[in-house]
């Protein structure tokens, strides 16, 4: 999410001249989708640039909470690997299987962990593609209801956030089109 209307093209005219307009942090939304129905299950606003594998487990914890149908996979790019993640989504959660790309994190050595181990092992690329349903949930958010976040502060931005999720759930249910 950008945290202003201003496009990104102006401001990277103004970056080197000008200092007001440089930003250290920006929104980041972590969102849980259904892909089947495009629904947006769980969001949660935090800062950004940050690591993404910390992100799941509350995320997750929030869709298991607030989704009434039963989890039976997890989807997740290669930022949400991580051994605790996968024991959380099969063990905590009992969802029967995580399907996230693995992160080498520069070696090719075998991962000693056992979820991910498997993950090296036996990644179900067929079923992985089917993350490419969450890109389009991501992408159609930002289209219909824009990237840019107007509230000045960090809580401003995450209500603004949260009606928009709310909003686009909504569109949804309604059947609207586009």
């Amino acid at each position: 999410m950008e945290a202003s209307v201003r496009s990104a093209h102006y401001a990277r005219r103004l970056r080197d001249g000008n200092r007001r307009y440089r930003h250290s942090k920006h929104p980041k939304l972590t969102l849980v989708c259904h892909t089947g129905s495009h629904l947006i299950v769980s969001a949660l606003t935090t800062l950004g640039p940050s690591y993404d594998a910390p992100l799941l487990e509350p995320a997750m914890l929030k869709a298991d909470w607030t989704f009434p149908v039963t989890i039976d996979r997890v989807l997740a790019d290669s930022g949400y690997d991580a051994e605790p993640n996968h024991r959380l989504i099969r063990q905590g959660l009992g969802i029967r299987s995580s399907v996230i790309a693995l992160n080498r994190r520069g070696t090719r050595r075998w991962p000693p962990q056992p979820y991910r181990r498997q993950m090296a092992r036996r990644f179900h690329r067929r079923k992985y593609r089917q993350r490419a349903q969450a890109e389009s949930v991501i992408s159609r958010f930002k289209r219909r209801l824009g990237a840019a976040l107007r509230g000045r502060s960090d809580d401003a931005r995450e209500r603004e956030n949260n009606i928009k999720v709310f909003t686009h759930d909504l569109m949804i249910l309604a059947g609207s089109s586009t």
